[in-house]
């Protein structure tokens, strides 16, 4: 039976293996794998990308598969086509496929229509890809991280909603400090709160970011105005203005607190240059564990 990675939550009691996979498959870069040899991912990317359009093809044509591109306007989708039926389609010919969507339903339409794969490389309720790689590079400077705290200020988005599922998955303790009417999705916090029953890892939802990194281990934040949101600019940057990750709030958090963030950074709002830049600052390693933990990820889903 075919599995789909559309949310964290579809991955949480494989996680941490996952997370072990993408450290190894990044000491041996350049090995190829037998389960990946001629396979072939269909990206469709409604927004543009950067990391993760580079480290899927990178990743397929490291582990010895290929990948194709799709824009929607150059494809039946952008005449009226049902993603549905797009999905099927395109499961005759590829082996996974990889959307970064717009709307949330989307996904999961494609993902009903399918008969290979699916994965969320981002929609606006989570971005499951981009939290693997936070965690693992999480692992890689912490080593253990079963009871570390990670403080999440800014915008509750679908970052926010992806890093709630995952320290609830692997027992890290999340504290996310946001405005009001800016918090993370309700039905995710409750499934975060479900699977913490397991892990004993604590959520917690605050409006002061101080208080969300007092003794945080690592300071995350991402953009404040989301690709599809530029009419909120003005507003949204009045709301988030005290939710600027700067020194002053860095030393709030652990001695040894790490920066993140799953960039593009927008320099000068959400974070400051001096953080960014500083020797906290991990967000070009952790960038780079993108693609690793794709290797990972798609191993994981491409069955033989």
């Amino acid at each position: 039976m075919k599995r789909d990675l559309i949310s964290v939550a579809d991955i949480a009691f494989d996680l941490d293996d996952i997370i072990d996979l993408s450290i190894s498959l990044k000491r041996n870069r350049y090995e190829s794998s037998d389960t990946i040899k001629n396979r072939v991912l269909a990206m469709i990317f409604e927004k543009p990308s950067t990391r993760t359009r580079v480290s899927f093809e990178v990743a397929m044509q490291q582990l010895g598969g290929h990948s194709i591109y799709l824009n929607p306007n150059d494809m039946q989708l952008g005449r009226g086509e049902t993603i549905s039926d797009t999905g099927m389609v395109l499961s005759g010919f590829v082996d996974a496929i990889a959307y970064r969507a717009y709307k949330h339903e989307n996904m999961i339409k494609l993902a009903e229509g399918s008969k290979v794969p699916v994965i969320n490389a981002l929609d606006n309720v989570e971005h499951p890809v981009q939290i693997i790689a936070d965690f693992m590079t999480m692992r890689e400077i912490f080593g253990n991280i079963e009871g570390r705290k990670i403080a999440y200020v800014g915008d509750g988005n679908n970052v926010a909603n992806s890093l709630i599922l995952g320290a609830a998955s692997l027992g890290v303790d999340i504290s996310v400090g946001c405005p009001k009417g800016y918090y993370p999705d309700k039905d995710i916090i409750e499934l975060g709160k479900e699977l913490t029953a397991d892990t004993g890892s604590k959520i917690e939802i605050v409006e002061d970011p101080a208080q969300a990194v007092q003794d945080a281990d690592v300071v995350y934040t991402d953009v404040w105005v989301s690709m599809g949101e530029e009419s909120e600019k003005e507003k949204k940057e009045k709301i988030f203005g005290k939710y600027q990750v700067n020194a002053s709030l860095m030393d709030k958090a652990s001695r040894n607190a790490i920066f993140l963030h799953c960039l593009p950074a927008h320099r000068g709002l959400e974070v400051t240059d001096e953080v960014i830049d500083g020797i906290r600052s991990r967000v070009f390693q952790q960038a780079e564990n993108r693609m690793h933990t794709e290797k990972a990820v798609l191993l994981y889903l491409i069955q033989n």
